[in-house]
Formats: C-alpha cells, structure tokens, sequence
C-alpha cells in the first residue's frame, strides 16, 4: 500500500497530540496516588464514559466482529451483546456503590467487605493475578493483533535500529507503545482519559469512512442486501438482529446458535461469567472509572453512557464493513482463509489519502486506547494492592507514585515478552479466564447479603477453576468442533457445581463479625432484605437498595433502550424505515423514562450515628 507524505504526517501528529497530553498532566498525575491513579477522583461523567468506550474498543476488536458477521450474518455478535444485561446491572445496581466504596482499586473492596487473614489473602491473590497473567496475556493478545494488522497494511521491510535489523511492522508497533508507555508513565490516569477521548473520536471517525467506502465498493446498499441473501441463503439470515428465524411450524434457532446454547447465553452468561470489562457487579477498569467520577451521579452515568456506545452505536461501523467483506473477500485472506483480516484488506484496497492516514491513526488510537488502560489498571494493583498493602505502608505519596511510575515500565517489558511467545500463552488463555467462570453470583450478592465472606470468593474462584477445567476436558469432545452446546453445558455445569460448593462453604465458616459488617454499611449503604438485620442493628432501620423499585424498572428501561436504539439503527442503515421508527421512539421512551426517575432521586438518609 502507497503512504503518501501526507498520510504520515497525519499519523505524526496524532503521536504529537498524545506525548503532548501526557507531558501536560504529567506534573498533576505525579501529585499523589489519588491523582495517579484516579484523576483526584474529579473526573466528569462524559470524559469517564468515553474512557470506558475507547479502552473497549481495542485494535482487534473491528477484526473479531467482521469474524463473526462473515460466519453467521448481523446476528453472530449475540455472542457478546448478551452481556448488556450484565453492563445494565452495574449501572443501576453497582456504580453507585462502588463510589460509596472510596476505594482505589475493585480488589481493595476485599478489605472492607472481609476482615482478617482470608481477606488480606483474597485482595493479594486478586492483585496479583489480575496485574500480571491476565493483563498480561490482554496486552500482548492486543499486541500482536496490531502487528496482523500492520503486516497486511504496511508489509514493512526490515528495519535496521541500534545495530539490530527488526521487522517493519514490528519495529511500528514498537512506536504505539513506547508513546503509550511514555505518557501513562509519566501522567497516569489524567493522560490516560484525555488521550481516551481524543483517540475515540479519532478511530470512530475512521472507522465510519471506512464503511461509507467499502458499501460503495459493493455497488451501495441494495446490491449488498442481495449479495449477502444469496450468499447466506435469505436476507434474514444475513441481516436480521435476531438469532431465530420464522418458519411455518413457528420460531427456531440458526444451526450456529443451538437453542440450548442461546437459553444459555440469554439467562446464565451475563450473570455468571466474569470477564475482563464485562464483570458480573462491576470490577475492573470499568469500576476504576467509576471511582474517578466527581459524584455517584456521575459514576453512574457515565456508567450508562457506556452501555449505550458500546452496544448500540459503535458495532454498526464495523459491522457494515464486515458484512462488505463477505462480498469483497468471499474466500478470506491468504492461505488460511483469514475472514477476520479481510477488514484490514479492505481498508488497504479501498481508502485513499487522507483517508488512509485517518486510518492508519484510528488502528494506533484503538491500540493505544487499550494498552493506555491495562498498564494504568495493572499498575494500580502492584502498588496499592500488594506493594503498599504488603511490602511498604508507610512511605510518602512521591514514593508510591515512583514506584507506581517503575510499574507501568515493567508491565511494559513483561508484555513484550508475552507477545514474543503469545503461541504458548493462546492456550492458557481460557485456562486463566476458568478461575472465574462460574463466580459471578458470588461477586453480586456479596453487595447485597451480609452472610457472604471471604471464604465464599475463595471457594468460588477454587471450584470454577477446577469444575471448568474438568469439564472442558470431559464434555467438549462430545460435541463437533465449534458447537456453542460444548460451551453452554461447560458454563452450566461449572456454574451449578461452583454454586453449590461457594454457598456450602459460606455457611460451613464463620460470618463476618458485627463490627465489620456495620462498618461496610455505613460506608456503602446498600440496603435492602439481604443487609436487614446489619441495618436495623446500625440505626438504619430497614433501608430499600438504592434507587429502590425503580432500580429494577430502570434496569429493564436501560435493556429496552439499548437493544431497541441498536436495532433501530441497524434498520434505519438498511432502509427499512418503518420498523426503524418505531423501534427509536420505545428507545426514545425509555430513555426518557431513565431520565425521569434520576430527576425524582433524592439523597440518602443521614447516619443515624454521624449526624
């Protein structure tokens, strides 16, 4: 591919802008743990929303969707979007209390909703395995899908660099990096957000253009409808929102989605699986921005802000291109029939300049975006986690933030050595993830029942891990290669088995004392029948769970909104008007339902004890 001059020069200053953000926050990021890690906790919801969308939005991500559109048409991406459920309930049911929580990481919560050994033990445990194999391997899964990406685009010579030759590609990459590395070192959270922002805008932008150019390359809208009908054997097939097809004996699932496994999908997953972004309860570098947020309020809707961009309006950009794909590339990419890197052929076939700087920017920001955030999250677990918890407790806040600083340059360093061996980590991929397969229940209701305790995440994460693993061996090679059953009877029987050892053990060993539970209610004040008798032994009485009745309401508003905003469009793209209109306007009403119930919301109660 021609990279004309101008195409470099417009990737050239969106790395000016970035090292630029970080050099200007880097004396405020470096002020103390707090502003290092948590932007002082100052951080307005629409800067914190859009963090939250642009770290989602990794360089692959455009890739595994035209995967998954070129395989089994619109419908293919249930495979995810059955996680806005989840999302929903961390906006309506977990940002406000992760706020009220007034800690620096999701692992810390372990010390004030536990107490002891067994606790101690779980937030170190945590610390560790979050910060190191598991945002390693992210790291250098995203890493190496920038590499794809560049290979294909660039096909870079060799580069002769400090006396070694190293690959072209490579060699590029190593620039994202060291930029990404340079400012959240040097700035944290506060380089981390702004640089989120611009880097969304920027790979939406591209993104977009790419989509426009690939729909006119099929010869417009109609003649892609064809071809995919013909290609997938009915237009429903291909485009439909839904993962069911009428018939004239009624309803019936696609042959890729089983119906066992889409009941599954639907009424277990969302709930029971933890996965990096997506944590049953909240957690991770979503929860990280919630603690940012200035107030609850905006916690909480920059909370929801992300559940709308992350399911309804940034997947039709790549979903259009992937579908194109289908028609421009019917047979992949290379010997391997690669569909997944058609999206990247295509933006080398179609775009022209500037297009392809614009481009070529977007895949740094997204790539950027998502290294930007796990080398901040990891960090963050290192220092106030395990180093400062365990190692060091007394030193002075410019400590901690060198350290902090030292952290995020050896994740750094660590995670080019997980990318240059990623063919002996892919395996260990779902291995690491099993460990909490089966624990989401645990993470949910340890907000909203006093008898959970330490003992009950421990033995939840054990049984997951070891049930999963067991029954991946046993039950999957039952089922042909690619048959989501094999998956849906391993996520039900990890999540019975692990349920039914967690619950046993928590009544097997001893509940948390008095003190500690009336200390976390105080703090958090998550109310309702399962914290009763800790409330009414506080002075609470028996409080509702905040939000009350309309949390669940708006819960099912939030679902409904989503779901309706993300199909109207993808009906108002394919010209079909009238169901488009009426699906936008049951989004517009629940939204404006959301929007009425916030602005009936009043303050907490005083603490009966404190006021």
């Amino acid at each position: 591919m021609a990279i004309s001059a101008i195409d470099w020069a417009i990737v050239a200053a969106y790395f000016l802008l970035s090292t630029g953000i970080g050099l200007f926050f880097t004396k405020k990021g470096g002020e103390s743990l707090n502003e290092y890690f948590l932007s002082g906790r100052n951080v307005s919801w629409w800067l914190a929303g859009a963090s939250m969308v642009a770290t989602t939005f990794a360089a692959d991500t455009p890739l595994v969707v035209t995967g998954l559109v070129s395989a089994h048409g619109v419908a293919g991406n249930w495979l995810w979007w059955n996680m806005l459920m989840s999302g929903m309930l961390t906006v309506f049911f977990f940002a406000r209390l992760w706020r009220r929580a007034n800690v620096m990481t999701d692992v810390e919560f372990a010390e004030i909703r536990y107490s002891g050994k067994p606790a101690a033990t779980l937030r170190g445990f945590r610390a560790l395995y979050l910060a190191i194999p598991i945002n390693l391997i992210i790291l250098g899964w995203v890493t190496r899908a920038m590499i794809k990406i560049l290979t294909i685009s660039l096909g870079l010579h060799a580069v002769h660099f400090l006396g070694m030759t190293i690959s072209g590609d490579i060699f590029a990459v190593g620039i994202c990096f060291i930029i990404t590395v340079a400012y959240s070192a040097g700035a944290g959270m506060w380089a981390v957000l702004w640089t989120d922002l611009i880097q969304f805008v920027i790979k939406m932008t591209a993104v977009i253009i790419l989509a426009v150019y690939s729909v006119r390359a099929v010869g417009g809208m109609t003649k892609l409808k064809d071809g995919l009908a013909a290609h997938f054997g009915s237009s429903s097939a291909a485009i439909s929102v839904l993962p069911v097809r009428m018939t004239p004996t009624g309803m019936e699932a696609y042959a890729w989605m089983p119906i066992v496994a889409l009941a599954v999908f639907l009424s277990v997953q969302w709930w029971a699986a933890w996965y990096p972004g997506a944590e049953p309860g909240g957690g991770g570098y979503i929860a990280q921005r919630i603690f940012s947020a200035k107030t609850e309020r905006d916690g909480v809707l920059a909370t929801l802000f992300f559940q709308v961009a992350h399911y309804a309006i940034r997947p039709w950009p790549w979903i259009i291109t992937g579908l194109c794909t289908v028609l421009l590339y019917p047979n992949g990419i290379g010997p391997t029939h690669d569909h997944e890197a058609a999206y990247v052929q295509a933006f080398v076939d179609l775009l022209q300049t500037p297009w392809r700087g614009i481009m070529m920017a977007g895949f740094a920001a997204a790539y950027m975006s998502t290294v930007g955030t796990q080398l901040n999250w990891g960090a963050s677990y290192l220092v106030n986690d395990f180093y400062k918890r365990f190692l060091n407790r007394n030193a002075t806040e410019h400590h901690y933030v060198s350290v902090s600083r030292a952290a995020t340059v050896l994740l750094f360093l660590a995670s080019v050595f997980v990318t240059m061996n990623l063919q002996t980590v892919e395996g260990a991929w779902k291995f690491l993830l099993a460990i909490g397969s089966g624990t989401g229940l645990v993470l949910i209701l340890r907000w909203y029942w006093w008898r959970i305790n330490a003992w009950s995440e421990i033995s939840a994460m054990i049984a997951s891990l070891v049930v999963s693993v067991t029954a991946i061996k046993f039950v999957r090679p039952l089922y042909p290669d690619g048959d989501l059953r094999a998956d849906a009877m391993v996520m039900l029987i990890t999540v019975v088995v692990s349920t039914i050892v967690w619950v046993s053990v928590t009544f097997l060993t001893p509940a948390e004392s008095e003190p500690v539970l009336e200390a976390f209610y105080r703090r958090v004040r998550p109310g309702g029948p399962g914290w009763a008798k800790v409330s009414t032994r506080a002075g609470f009485g028996r409080e509702k769970t905040p939000g009350g009745a309309l949390a669940w309401t708006n819960w099912i508003a939030g679902i409904m909104a989503v779901y309706s905003t993300l199909f109207g469009i993808g009906k108002l793209i394919f010209g079909e008007m009238v169901p488009a209109v009426i699906l936008l306007v049951i989004a517009l009403a629940s939204f404006l339902w959301i929007a009425r119930s916030f602005r009936s919301e009043t303050d907490l109660p005083p603490d009966p004890v404190r006021s």
